[in-house]
């Protein structure tokens, strides 16, 4: 699968897979090339070659790909992967998703780190797939939030756009979001706008600007203070439909708050342009996954 993204550079994404894996092995073997300790593997001769395979115990959208092979990479030099799914297929129960080939104390060593990684991202892919299939034929498109694991953001938000999400900014850094305390603290949604516009005319970069509003009353003076991006924070769907109505497409609505798998299609039905979903990356249950030998 080829991965393009406005937001994730592929120099980022593979400066962010190299430091994660890294991260990973230090954590799991108290560091790395000659410095990493396995006791366990210790008990399985250095010499001895096997063959193994990891399996999928439940239907999924495979994502992670890339930071097992760096798992193995910096870990398990010896091992060869033979992947038979790409990142992003949908995989059914007990799918073989690859076999490993190379000495059997390093595939060991490295199992854990690539374990995780490929359930971990695996579940917010599959999870944000099921979204997008929710909206599919509406206008609305499935967007994630900076609500994810410390230091998996752009991983996590990588694995959003292989489930056919849209990613939002990736931090406080390269885009402006203006909440209530924010307004409380300006005093005013236009002063707290042109204030934000004036930061974002200094940057060389463009800076996205978004203001949450939390009723129809807030939504009118953001739109007359020439609001483009605009948040419209656990509103129901009778009052989405009135800010879509009132909006008349001066700027793109985004809904947020109490939105789940059981109302995301009523959501969208309402005509807005996005929808954010925290849990995508903030509740997820990683997917079942485990690495058994077949040859010793």
């Amino acid at each position: 699968m080829e991965f393009m993204n406005e937001l994730i550079s592929k120099r980022l994404l593979a400066e962010t897979i190299k430091a994660n894996v890294n991260a990973a092995i230090i954590e799991d073997l108290s560091g790395t090339g000659t410095d990493a300790k396995d006791f366990t593997a210790k008990l399985i001769a250095p010499n001895l070659l096997a063959e193994a395979s990891i399996i999928s115990r439940e239907a999924a959208v495979i994502c992670g790909i890339p930071w097992v092979e760096e798992c193995f990479k910096q870990i398990a030099p010896s091992i060869t992967i033979f992947w038979q799914v790409k990142e992003g297929e949908s995989v059914k129960s007990n799918q073989t998703l690859c076999t490993l080939k190379g000495q059997a104390n390093e595939m060991l060593s490295a199992e854990r780190c690539a374990l995780n990684f490929l359930q971990t991202l695996s579940a917010t892919a599959t999870a944000t797939k099921q979204y997008v299939e929710a909206i599919s034929g509406t206008k609305a498109h499935i967007l994630d939030t900076r609500k994810t694991i410390p230091g998996l953001r752009i991983a996590q938000k990588y694995a959003v756009a292989v489930g056919g999400g849209l990613n939002q900014r990736i931090g406080l850094y390269d885009g402006i979001l203006i909440k209530e305390n924010h307004i409380a603290a300006a005093c005013s949604i236009e002063a707290v706008l042109a204030e934000a516009n004036k930061i974002a005319a200094q940057q060389d970069n463009h800076l996205s600007i978004q203001i949450e509003v939390e009723n129809l009353a807030e939504l009118e003076s953001a739109l007359n203070a020439g609001a483009t991006l605009i948040l419209l924070d656990n509103f129901d769907t009778c009052m989405l439909k009135a800010a879509v109505a009132l909006n008349c497409n001066r700027a793109i609505l985004e809904a947020s708050g109490g939105i789940d798998l059981s109302n995301v299609r009523d959501v969208a039905l309402t005509g807005v342009d996005r929808i954010s979903i925290g849990s995508l990356t903030k509740n997820i249950q990683a997917i079942d996954l485990s690495m058994r030998f077949s040859n010793i």
